[in-house]
């Protein structure tokens, strides 16, 4: 089995009723779920939108990276994602962050996530389930990433989402 780290946000729509559609479908395809709390965030490189609901979680799979990641997108298409503006408005994004400690750099995969460094929607979060994760390219933890970043800007919310099968 190997232990990944995802990233979801939303900010179309119901945000929560988004957030619990995507696991309730990963929960068919990941064991072990450990989801951080919901956070509220604001919109990352185009400012004119709703800001974000955002979450990460970790979980384990036997899918290999590859798979796992055409899974992610058959999972937002079928919330309704389509094609958008980079950085624009979505019913939901699921980010693979990373799959054990590898590292990949193909053209329609790259693990670790490129842009997790700098990113407080991701790393705020992603510190409630990976906080002494080392980043296999920076060598840094996550927690050292995380105070990098200004997280004024991310706020936890009272919203706890169950990734318990019904």
């Amino acid at each position: 089995m190997a232990t990944v780290y995802l990233s979801l946000g939303t900010n179309l729509g119901d945000r929560a009723r988004n957030l619990e559609c995507a696991i309730a479908c990963l929960t068919e395809v990941l064991d072990a779920l450990v989801l951080s709390p919901v956070y509220e965030t604001d919109p990352w490189g185009f400012n004119d939108q709703p800001d974000f609901y955002n979450l990460c979680l970790r979980g384990e799979t036997m899918l290999e990276a590859r798979a796992l990641l055409y899974l992610l997108k058959g999972i937002e298409r079928a919330i309704g994602r389509g094609k958008g503006t980079v950085w624009g408005p979505r019913l939901i994004d699921i980010d693979l962050l990373f799959y054990d400690d590898l590292v990949i750099d193909e053209p329609t995969l790259t693990v670790p996530h490129p842009h997790i460094r700098g990113r407080p929607f991701v790393l705020i979060p992603l510190l409630e389930v990976a906080e002494d994760l080392e980043h296999p390219v920076l060598g840094h933890s996550i927690r050292g990433l995380a105070a990098e970043v200004d997280a004024a800007r991310v706020r936890r919310l009272d919203l706890y989402l169950s990734a318990d099968k019904a």
